[in-house]
């Protein structure tokens, strides 16, 4: 493919397509055929392109180029710019940092940029070159979609399985092992809804509104791909609550900890204290202290000590205190 852009395809109309040139997309016209060109953003060929040779509005030109940018869809007359988001399935990268796809799509013409690699367009890329790609705009979005949603799917399943280990683990009592987990699942289950909560919207709208290029034959799978969104969007909710819930436990699991550890070390302390008292009395440096002439004084006195420890046991066995 040439260097300005990641694939460049004009459609057959029948699932396959035709690889095309630079030189072929600038002498594209809307009567030869769908058109998709889908662009890196950080390609400065594809981007001068994109600018200066696509005839499409600067303020157009800009949302595509933008750097961030949230899941919605903006009709401008028969043109609609979509944003969505996918998750990340790098090696090494983190699921919930989701990348994004940004499309202006028309009946004529798809325009798609990126700025990091997509594996669901890369299935639309494969379905085309195999004869079994899309073979209209709505089609095209509405397995854009499919896709996006299918991998969601995986990652959602991913979070709710660790979700139920952890609540697992915590039953057993194994706090200790709970805590950093925990905090990880939260944060990757609200940075994935910060997202498919406005991507669920979108969709929705995609698949609701009436515009000449969305064919009705197209809906029911952007409903699908809607309705399983939403499903998402419910477990991801469920599984905060269950997040806050199973910390809520787990601060009380520790507080119940302590207090048993502090429980034992009252009652060792109270044992004592009067024992570390008459020790106390009996080693203070004065004349008249009993025994300080009797050989066998320790003995006695250690064995009174042990007498009063057992019998201070023995109150407390019988108050139940332990």
């Amino acid at each position: 493919m040439d260097d300005a852009f990641i694939a460049a395809f004009l459609f057959d109309g029948q699932g396959g397509a035709q690889d095309l040139t630079e030189s072929q997309v600038r002498k594209w016209r809307p009567s030869d055929g769908l058109l998709w060109v889908h662009i890196d953003c950080a390609n400065e060929q594809g981007r001068q392109w994109l600018e200066e040779a696509s005839d499409v509005d600067s303020i157009l030109v800009g949302a595509l180029l933008s750097e961030d940018t949230r899941p919605r869809i903006t009709h401008f007359q028969e043109q609609s710019l979509v944003f969505l988001r996918g998750v990340n399935l790098a090696e090494g990268a983190d699921p919930e940092d989701m990348v994004s796809l940004r499309v202006l799509a028309s009946r004529e013409r798809i325009i798609s940029t990126r700025r990091r690699r997509l594996l669901s367009v890369v299935d639309i890329i494969e379905s085309l070159r195999a004869g079994d790609g899309p073979v209209s705009t709505s089609d095209f979005l509405a397995r854009v979609c499919h896709y996006l949603t299918m991998r969601i799917d995986a990652v959602v399943d991913d979070i709710e399985e660790r979700m139920a280990d952890l609540e697992e683990i915590l039953i057993d009592g194994q706090a200790q092992q709970v805590r950093s987990d925990l905090t990880l699942l939260r944060r990757r289950s609200i940075k994935l809804r910060r997202y498919l909560g406005p991507q669920r919207e979108a969709m929705f709208k995609l698949s609701s509104d009436r515009r000449s290029w969305i064919d009705d034959s197209d809906r029911p799978l952007l409903q699908e791909s809607t309705d399983r969104l939403n499903r998402f969007v419910e477990e991801l909710d469920t599984i905060r609550e269950r997040a806050i819930l199973t910390q809520e436990e787990l601060a009380s699991q520790v507080t119940d900890q302590m207090n048993q550890r502090m429980y034992v070390m009252s009652l060792i302390a109270a044992v004592f204290l009067p024992l570390s008292f008459f020790t106390g009395l009996l080693g203070i440096n004065v004349g008249g202290i009993p025994g300080s002439q009797n050989g066998h004084a320790f003995v006695i006195v250690s064995l009174i000590l042990c007498l009063i420890g057992f019998l201070i046991l023995g109150v407390f066995k019988l108050k139940r205190w332990f």
